[in-house]
C-alpha cells in the first residue's frame, strides 16, 4: 500500500500513476477538499479537522511492506519505527540511516527562524526534475517494499 499526507502534496497524480502501474493500492489521507479519484485502486481516507490527525492516522496503519509519501519530517520518524519505506516529494529517501540528521536539520531551522522573525522560509520551486525524479523513485522504492510485506 502507498499512503500519501495529501492535504499539500504537490505529486498525487504522479504517485497514482506508478501505482496504477505497479497495480497497488493508494490511500489518499487528507482533513478533506480533495476530489475523490475514480481509479479503482484509489482510497480517499478523510480524517477529521485538527492537528496531525493524518499524521495519527497514517502512522496507525503502516507498517513493513508499505510506502509513505510525506514531507512532515516527524512523520516520517514514525512511519520508518514501523517498517515502512518513506519517500518526500521529491523522491529523496528518508530511511532509518538518515532521519536523525534530517531530524535535528529541522528543529535547527526551526529554531532560526524564530529567533529571526525577518527570515523567510521557502525554498527552491517544485520541479519538472522534481516531478521526474519522485517518480523514479517511488517506482524503485515501491517494489523494494513489494519485497518487504510478511508472507510477500
Amino acid at each position: 500500500m502507498i499512503y500519501i499526507d495529501a492535504d499539500a502534496c504537490p505529486v498525487k497524480a504522479e504517485a497514482e500513476a506508478i501505482a496504477t502501474r505497479l497495480n497497488i493500492g493508494l490511500r489518499l489521507v487528507c482533513n478533506g477538499g480533495l476530489r475523490p479519484s475514480a481509479n479503482p485502486l484509489v482510497e480517499m481516507i478523510y480524517v477529521p479537522d485538527g492537528p496531525d490527525e493524518a499524521d495519527k492516522w497514517i502512522a496507525d496503519q503502516v507498517g513493513p511492506g508499505d510506502v509513505v509519501i510525506t514531507a512532515d519530517i516527524p512523520l516520517a520518524a514514525r512511519c520508518i519505527e514501523h517498517g515502512a519505506r518513506v519517500l518526500k516529494h521529491d523522491g529523496d529517501p528518508l530511511t532509518e540511516a538518515n532521519i536523525g540528521n534530517v531530524l535535528a536539520m529541522r528543529d535547527l531551522m526551526t529554531d532560526l527562524r524564530s529567533a529571526d522573525p525577518f527570515r523567510q522560509g521557502g525554498g527552491k520551486p517544485f520541479s519538472k526534475a522534481d516531478r521526474s525524479r519522485f517518480m523514479m523513485a517511488l517506482d524503485r522504492v515501491a517494489r523494494a517494499a513489494q519485497k518487504d510485506k510478511p508472507n510477500g
